[in-house]
C-alpha cells in the first residue's frame, strides 16, 4: 500500500492571546500586551487550566500594531518582496517567561491540532523569523532554544550585553544597542559633568546584573570614577529591603544615583524615597524607564525633576497614526475565539464590554461596546506617535527581516551562497538560510537611519540623552538634550546641549559628586585604606612630585616651586653668557692677543742679538704653541657638542705637548752649547742642529697625537646629560669616555714638563749669554705646580665647574710660560735697547764667566 501522507497529532495546544494574518511567508512576534499573568493551581487531578493575563498594556499593544503596520506597508511596496505577501502571528507574553516560551514554541512548530506532511516531510516552516522579545531574561531563554534550530530572532528591546555572545546565541539579532554601550554612554555623562562618585541600583535580573558587572569593570578602566555602593532592587514590593536601600543612599556622600532597572522597580523605590523625603539627588536613568510617563506625577517630580537618562533612538514612522485610527473591533480579526486583542484594547480604552458581558456588568452600571466608538474622542497615549522609540526599533526589525528575505529571493541560481552555489526558493527556504542574509543586511529607513548588524548581531549603537523638565505649573516634559554614538575604533562621542538641561537644584547648576575634593596645588593624593580609589587624603608633595601624580615627574622634568606642575629641568653648562664664561673667554683671547703681539715683536726684531741668542726658530714655535694653548680653552666653553667633546682634550693635549717639547729642546740646546764651548765638546752640537731640533719636537708631539687617536677610536668623549649632581637641573657635560686615556694624556705632558724642569735646574747657573735656563726653571716650576693642583681640584668639582677648573689650569700655565719666558726679553727689546747688542751680551757673559 502506498503511503501518501503522514498525520502528526500535537501533544496539546496553548491558548494564547494573539493577532494573525495569513501570507506566503509568515513572521512571528512576541510583545507585552498585558502586565500580569495568573497561573491556576497545578493539582494534576484534572487537565491543567491555561494561565490567564490581565492588566492591558496599551504601549505593548501599540508595538504589536507597529509590526502589523510595517508588514502591511511592505506588502504595498512593489520594490520590496514583489509578488510575495507577508503574514504575521503576534503573541502576548504577559510579562511571563513561561507564556513567552510557549508562544515561541507555538510559532516555530505550528498551532494546528493535526499537521499533514507529505512523505518527504518538506515545506516551509510555520514562521521564518521572530521579532521580540522585549525582556532580556525571556530573550536569553527563548533565543538559546531558537539558536539550536538557527531560527532568526530580532529583538527590539532586549539589551543585555550577554546576548552578544555568538556561540550561545548564533541566530540572535537586535535593533537596540547592547547594554555594554549603554553603560559606556552613562560613563561618558559621568565624566562630562565630573561626577566621580555615584551609587548604582540594578534590577535583580539579567538586565540589571550584567549592567552592574559592566559598570564595575568599565568605570575603573575608563577613569570615570568609582561606585559608592551597589544595591540590587527586589522584585515585588519589599518594604523592608527598599527601606534599607534608601537608607544606604541617604547615608552616602554620593549625590548621583544610577538606576538600571525597570519601571516597576523605580515605582516601588520612589515610593520609599518620598516616604523618607530624600531629595537633592541627581538621578541617572537607563533606557528602561528614562521616558516612563507613569513616573511623571506631582508626588514624584519634586524628587525626579532634572533626571538625566539614556533613551532608545527616537524615530518617525509616517502613516502609523492613520493606521492606528483604522483599528476597529470585528474588522481585522474574528472575535469568536475570545482572545481578540483588538477587542480587549477597545474594552480597555472605552471602559465597556462586548456582548455577552460578564455577569453583573450591566447591573453595576457598566456599558456595552457597540464598536462604533470614536478613538479620536478619547485621550490615549496609544495615538501619540511623537515619541516613537521601542516602536521605531520594531519597525526596523521587521524591515531587516524583509530586506533579508528580499535579498534571498533575488539570488541568481548558480551564484548563491549555499552548497554548490545554490539559492533558497520560496517553497524550500529554511530559517538558517535567512540568518546568512540577516548578517549581511544593510538599508536606510525613511527617517534616515542606517540599519545593519555587526559580527555579534548588534545594531549600530546610538542613544538619545533625555532630561526631565518640571514646569512651575506642574507639567512634566521629557526633552532630548543630546545623544551618544560610537565613532571609529569604538570611541563614544557624547554631544550635549547644556543650555536645555533642567537642574532640580537651588543654584540651577549640576551638582558636585565626589568622594574627596581635588587636591590643591602642592599636594598629592594618598588613597584611604579600605576605600575606593576616588577616596583619598591630600598630603604635601615631595620634591620631584606634583599634585595628583604619585609617580613623580617624567625624566627631564621637575616640580615647580608650587609643586603643581612639572616643568622642564634647567640645563646648565659653562656658557659664554654667564660671568664666569665671559671672564675665561676674555682671558683666553687676551692671552692669544699677547702671544700675537710678542710674536710680532720677535719677528720685527728677529735680527737683534737677544732674539738670535735665544734660538729664534724655537721661540717662534713656542709662541705659536702658546697661542694654540690659549685658543683650545674656548672648546671647554659653550654647549657641549660631539665635535667639541672629541676635540677639546685632543687639542689641549697636543698644544701643550708641542709647547713643552719646544721648551725641552730649548733646554737641551742650551746644555749642548755649553758643553761644546769646552775643549773636546764640539761633537755634542752635531746632535742638536736645526733638523734635529725640529725632528725632536715632531716626534714628541706625534706621540701625544697617537695617544689622542687611540683614545678617540676606542672610547671617544661624548655629550652627556648628567642628572646626578642636582635633582632640579641637568648638567650638560662631556663624558670623558675613558679615564685611562685622559690620565695617559696628562701623564705624558707631566713627564715632559718634569724632564724639562730637571734639565733646566741642572744648567741654571751657566753663563747668561748661553743660558735662559733660569727662566725655564722658573716657568716649569709654576707649570708643574698648576697641574699638580689641578688634579684634586678637577676631581672634586662637579659639572660645569670641572670645565672651569680645567680652563683655569690651561690659562694659568700658559700665562706662566708666556710671562716667565718672554717678559724679560720683551723688556730688553722695548725698554732697554742698549742691552740688545752683541757687545753688551758678550761683556755680561765674560763678566759672569770671570766670577765663576
Amino acid at each position: 500500500m502506498a503511503v501518501h501522507g503522514i498525520s502528526i497529532s500535537l501533544q496539546g495546544k496553548f491558548h494564547l492571546n494573539g493577532m494573525h494574518k495569513a501570507g506566503d511567508l509568515v513572521l512571528g512576534g512576541l510583545f507585552e500586551m498585558h502586565f500580569f499573568s495568573l497561573f491556576p493551581d497545578l493539582l494534576f487531578t484534572s487537565e491543567p487550566q491555561q494561565p490567564t493575563c490581565h492588566g492591558f498594556d496599551v504601549l505593548g499593544f501599540r508595538q504589536a500594531q507597529t509590526m502589523a503596520f510595517a508588514i502591511d506597508e511592505i506588502n504595498k511596496n512593489a520594490k520590496l518582496l514583489p509578488n510575495v505577501t507577508l503574514g504575521y502571528s503576534l503573541y502576548d507574553n504577559c510579562v511571563e517567561l513561561g507564556i513567552g516560551f510557549r508562544a515561541a514554541m507555538a510559532l516555530i512548530s505550528g498551532e494546528q491540532e493535526q499537521i499533514m506532511l507529505d512523505k518527504n516531510c518538506v515545506g516551509s516552516p510555520p514562521v521564518l523569523g521572530l521579532v521580540g522579545d522585549s525582556s532580556s531574561t525571556r530573550t536569553i531563554a527563548i533565543s538559546s532554544v531558537l539558536g539550536l534550530y538557527r531560527v532568526p530572532m530580532v529583538s527590539f528591546f532586549a539589551s543585555c550585553s550577554c546576548l552578544s555572545d555568538r556561540k550561545r546565541f548564533p541566530s540572535f539579532f537586535r535593533t537596540i544597542p547592547s547594554d555594554a554601550f549603554q553603560v559606556r554612554a552613562m560613563i561618558q555623562i559621568l565624566k562630562y559633568f565630573e561626577w566621580t562618585w555615584a551609587g548604582l541600583l540594578v534590577s535583580d535580573d539579567d538586565y540589571g546584573l550584567h549592567a552592574a558587572r559592566s559598570f564595575q569593570s568599565d568605570l575603573s578602566w575608563s577613569g570615570g570614577g568609582c561606585l559608592a555602593y551597589l544595591e540590587v532592587l527586589p522584585w515585588g514590593n519589599d518594604p523592608r529591603e527598599l527601606r534599607r536601600i534608601v537608607e544606604v543612599i541617604q547615608k552616602s556622600t554620593a549625590r548621583v544615583v544610577i538606576v538600571f532597572a525597570h519601571e516597576s522597580h523605580v515605582i516601588d523605590l520612589m515610593e520609599e524615597v518620598v516616604r523618607q523625603n530624600l531629595s537633592g539627588l541627581q538621578w541617572l536613568a537607563s533606557e528602561a524607564w528614562s521616558t516612563a510617563a507613569v513616573l511623571h506625577t506631582p508626588a514624584l517630580m519634586p524628587y525626579l525633576g532634572g533626571t538625566l537618562g539614556i533613551a532608545i533612538r527616537r524615530g518617525e514612522i509616517p502613516g502609523l497614526r492613520d493606521y492606528l485610527l483604522k483599528i476597529h473591533p470585528n474588522v481585522h480579526h474574528n472575535s469568536s475565539n475570545g482572545n481578540n486583542m483588538v477587542n480587549q484594547f477597545w474594552e480597555f480604552t472605552f471602559q465597556c464590554r462586548f456582548a455577552p458581558p460578564p455577569a453583573g456588568w450591566v447591573e453595576n452600571g457598566g456599558t456595552l461596546c457597540t464598536g462604533e466608538e470614536d478613538l479620536q474622542s478619547v485621550e490615549t497615549e496609544f495615538l501619540d506617535v511623537s515619541n516613537l522609540r521601542p516602536e521605531y526599533n520594531v519597525y526596523k526589525a521587521v524591515y531587516a527581516l524583509a530586506h533579508a528575505l528580499d535579498d534571498m529571493l533575488k539570488c541568481e541560481p548558480g551564484r548563491g551562497p549555499f552548497s554548490e552555489n545554490s539559492c533558497a526558493t520560496l517553497q524550500t527556504l529554511q530559517p538558517w538560510q535567512l540568518v546568512y542574509y540577516l548578517e549581511n543586511v544593510k538599508f536606510t529607513t525613511s527617517f534616515g537611519d542606517q540599519v545593519s548588524f555587526d559580527e555579534n548581531g548588534d545594531a549600530l549603537p546610538i542613544y538619545d540623552v533625555m532630561n526631565w523638565l518640571w514646569h512651575p505649573d506642574g507639567r512634566t516634559e521629557v526633552l532630548n538634550v543630546g545623544d551618544v554614538r560610537t565613532l571609529a575604533f569604538n570611541v563614544e562621542e557624547l554631544r550635549l546641549d547644556e543650555e536645555k538641561i533642567f537642574w532640580n537644584f537651588d543654584l540651577k547648576q549640576p551638582t558636585r559628586s565626589m568622594c574627596s575634593e581635588n587636591c590643591p596645588p602642592g599636594t598629592r593624593m594618598v588613597r584611604k585604606k579600605g576605600e575606593p580609589e576616588c577616596c583619598f587624603d591630600c598630603i604635601p608633595c615631595s620634591e620631584g612630585k606634583i599634585s595628583n601624580a604619585s609617580s613623580g615627574c617624567p625624566e627631564g622634568f621637575w616640580s615647580s616651586p608650587q609643586r603643581d606642575q612639572c616643568v622642564l629641568k634647567q640645563t646648565v653648562f659653562l656658557s659664554y653668557e654667564e660671568p664666569l664664561g665671559i671672564c675665561l673667554t676674555a682671558a683666553s683671547l687676551l692671552g692669544t692677543f699677547i702671544c700675537a703681539v710678542v710674536l710680532g715683536i720677535f719677528v720685527y726684531h728677529r735680527r737683534t742679538p737677544i732674539v738670535k741668542a735665544n734660538n729664534s726658530e724655537l721661540s717662534f714655535q713656542l709662541l705659536l704653541s702658546l697661542k694654540l694653548c690659549f685658543l683650545c680653552s674656548l672648546l671647554f666653553i659653550g654647549r657641549p657638542r660631539l665635535w667639541t667633546c672629541q676635540l677639546r682634550h685632543a687639542a689641549f693635549g697636543i698644544s701643550f705637548v708641542l709647547c713643552v717639547s719646544c721648551i725641552l729642546v730649548k733646554t737641551m740646546v742650551v746644555l749642548a752649547v755649553f758643553k761644546a764651548s769646552k775643549p773636546g765638546g764640539g761633537a755634542s752640537l752635531k746632535w742638536f742642529g736645526v733638523s734635529q731640533q725640529r725632528g725632536t719636537v715632531l716626534v714628541l708631539t706625534s706621540v701625544q697625537a697617537a695617544i689622542c687617536i687611540v683614545w678617540l677610536v676606542l672610547s671617544s668623549p661624548m655629550p652627556h646629560k648628567n642628572t646626578q649632581y642636582h635633582n632640579d637641573k641637568i648638567v650638560y657635560e662631556c663624558a670623558m669616555g675613558s679615564a685611562v686615556g685622559f690620565s695617559v694624556l696628562l701623564g705624558y705632558i707631566g713627564l715632559l714638563a718634569i724632564i724639562s724642569f730637571l734639565i733646566a735646574f741642572l744648567v741654571r747657573n751657566l753663563p747668561d749669554h748661553f743660558n735662559e735656563a733660569k727662566l725655564i726653571t722658573f716657568s716649569m716650576l709654576i707649570f708643574c705646580a698648576v697641574w699638580v693642583a689641578f688634579v684634586p681640584a678637577y676631581i672634586s668639582s662637579p659639572g660645569k665647574h670641572a670645565d672651569a677648573v680645567e680652563v683655569f689650569a690651561i690659562l694659568a700655565s700658559s700665562f706662566s710660560l708666556l710671562v716667565a719666558l718672554f717678559a724679560p726679553k720683551c723688556f730688553i727689546i722695548l725698554l732697554m735697547p742698549e742691552r740688545n747688542t752683541k757687545k753688551a751680551i758678550m761683556d755680561r757673559g765674560n763678566k759672569n764667566t770671570a766670577q765663576h
